[in-house]
């Protein structure tokens, strides 16, 4: 069977910084019609930030969304056309003051396909060194580094819970025991 939606008419409802919302009105795969509404975004980059003794470093900071404070790997919003790579090394050293001398790709998916053309890449860095590159103005960030098993904890216990942290500590715990992921 072919799933394929046909877009009937597609109207934009508002521009932000961030992101962009549209409702599409489809012609759904039965012919009946139906209704889309669709959060575009840039992409974004995350990086599980190990440093020479195996300890994590993440971030913590007040969420508006949520109404509260979460603890998560450093991450970023693309700019336009730029590489995800660079983005993920300058984000690296605006969130934790920090670069990396290795960097591995680790995977690339779509936050939530349902409404959202997110698609974030996720990438391990290591062999840190200081860095003094300075934040954005807006964000208010506290270091935090944690043994890397103590995260993976943290997660079942409901310490870390925003997904691209829970993907990036899961992948890394695993890469680093040698298991497959």
């Amino acid at each position: 069977m072919d799933f394929t939606e046909k877009t009937l008419e597609s109207t934009s409802i508002f521009e932000g910084k961030i992101i962009k919302l549209r409702v599409e009105r489809v012609a759904l795969p039965d012919g009946r019609e139906g209704s889309r509404e669709i959060v575009e975004h840039r992409g974004a980059v995350a990086m599980v930030a190990l440093d020479e003794e195996g300890d994590i470093i993440l971030v913590r900071q007040y969420r508006k969304a949520l109404e509260q404070t979460t603890l998560e790997i450093p991450a970023g919003t693309l700019e336009d056309c730029e590489d995800p790579l660079a983005c993920a090394r300058r984000e690296l050293e605006e969130e934790i003051k920090m670069k990396a001398a290795r960097w591995e790709k680790l995977l690339d998916y779509y936050s939530a396909p349902g409404f959202c053309n997110e698609i974030l890449h996720l990438y391990l860095a290591r062999d840190l060194s200081a860095s003094f590159a300075e934040a954005d103005e807006d964000e208010f960030l506290e270091i935090v580094k944690l043994p890397l098993a103590t995260a993976y904890k943290y997660i079942f216990e409901g310490k870390i819970v925003d997904g691209k942290s829970i993907i990036g500590i899961q992948h890394a715990f695993w890469a680093l025991r040698g298991e497959s992921r």
